[in-house]
């Protein structure tokens, strides 16, 4: 950590939310809880743990097992899915092994077809994502399959998921990204007080942990931010550019990006990804006469790039970028990752032409062979806002 920076979670595992993930839900599983795998933020969190389940996120970030995953799935498919399924093929994924069931969302093909490999290993449910999020069919029909997936998970592991469970888990959802939320303004400030990894962290561990395990947790942070500020303690150099990172989830060997951006000088205000900030960015209606209905509509708002037309993205960058003012945004896309790298003009065109600021895409993967000419090219825009 830097000069004055005390750890926001003092657990013995900063700066490896993977490994902070795993330990929480192995002792999870101690305490008699089952495991479910999940795939993609649109895993209905609420309805898991309405059921008293642990969720497991499968998503992998590693280079080392792209080759294995090769060896059945094309090259030329996007790492994480090839990551994802390498380790499953060498059976050396700890997530999925302590995984019982597995869920699975349809966002894009190369995922959906991987499934299929997978199905005949550990019960596999697959729910059809609608990808028309503002018709009224999606709706209908993603509350639909949530409803399903709850039977399926009352099946699989012999439980009873209620609707004043689901509509308590919606209550404490909404108190979790809350907190995390009033965390994330800190990055606001002109002298930021928290790193990206930090916001990494609790990002990632907020996809795993209960609200009430996640409370002790946020209430610290929040202390320590405020101590910071208070000292005057902040990250990175008063005139050091700040910069929004956009684009696909990053995780493990991708954070090389960041580090890079870190390293080149830049700090890094925003994670806008489904790995970042925008999983916690919306706001579940509680009390509602249909309490799965309340999950499907918040979870179509998620605009990731599977969605069509997608323009919930660009007015939520809009909402990025007038909170956390940023210098800079980079968009950071996965090599195959065809929905987002076709949406990354439109980010290009909306952030030059409206907000009038420098963009940059960087198209990569889990290799770190092109770790320099990523360096090259952010430190050259970041040389185009640097204050003098």
């Amino acid at each position: 950590m830097e000069d004055g920076f005390e750890p926001l979670i003092d657990d013995g595992f900063a700066g490896d939310a993977a490994k902070r993930c795993l330990s929480y839900i192995q002792s999870q599983r101690e305490k008699g809880k089952h495991i479910v795998g999940i795939y993609c933020g649109y895993a209905p969190m609420e309805v898991i743990r309405a059921a008293g389940l642990v969720p497991a996120v499968l998503c992998a970030f590693a280079d080392k097992t792209i080759a294995a995953g090769e060896t059945t799935l094309p090259a030329n498919l996007c790492p994480l899915i090839k990551s994802s399924y390498g380790f499953i093929k060498t059976d050396t994924c700890p997530f999925y092994a302590i995984s019982e069931a597995v869920i699975a969302e349809t966002t894009c093909d190369g995922k959906k077809k991987m499934f299929e490999f997978i199905a005949d290993i550990k019960p596999t449910h697959v729910m059809d994502l609608p990808q028309l999020p503002d018709q009224k069919e999606a709706l209908d029909n993603w509350t639909k399959m949530i409803k399903k997936l709850g039977g399926f998970l009352e099946n699989t592991f012999d439980c009873k998921i209620t609707n004043a469970g689901v509509a308590q888990e919606i209550k404490n959802t909404n108190l979790k990204n809350k907190l995390l939320n009033v965390i994330f303004d800190f990055a606001a400030l002109p002298s930021v007080p928290l790193t990206w990894q930090e916001i990494y962290d609790l990002t990632y561990f907020g996809q795993v942990a209960t609200t009430e395990d996640m409370l002790p947790i946020l209430e610290t942070a929040l202390a320590t931010l405020r101590k910071r500020v208070a000292d005057g303690v902040s990250h990175g150099k008063k005139d050091s550019p700040r910069v929004l990172v956009t684009g696909c989830p990053i995780g493990g060997d991708a954070t090389k990006v960041l580090k890079v951006i870190e390293e080149a000088g830049g700090v890094i205000v925003c994670l806008d990804s489904c790995s970042g900030m925008k999983a916690y960015a919306g706001h579940f209606e509680e009390n509602a006469s249909d309490p799965y209905q309340s999950v499907s509509r918040r979870y179509l708002d998620v605009p990731c790039s599977c969605m069509t037309p997608n323009a919930k993205r660009l007015t939520e960058l809009d909402r990025m970028m007038n909170k956390f003012r940023p210098d800079v945004v980079i968009d950071v896309v996965l090599h195959a990752c065809h929905s987002y790298n076709i949406e990354s003009s439109k980010v290009k065109t909306h952030v030059e032409t409206k907000h009038k600021k420098p963009f940059l895409k960087i198209e990569t993967d889990y290799s770190q062979g092109d770790v320099e000419q990523i360096r090259t090219r952010v430190e050259a825009v970041l040389e185009t806002v640097s204050k003098k």
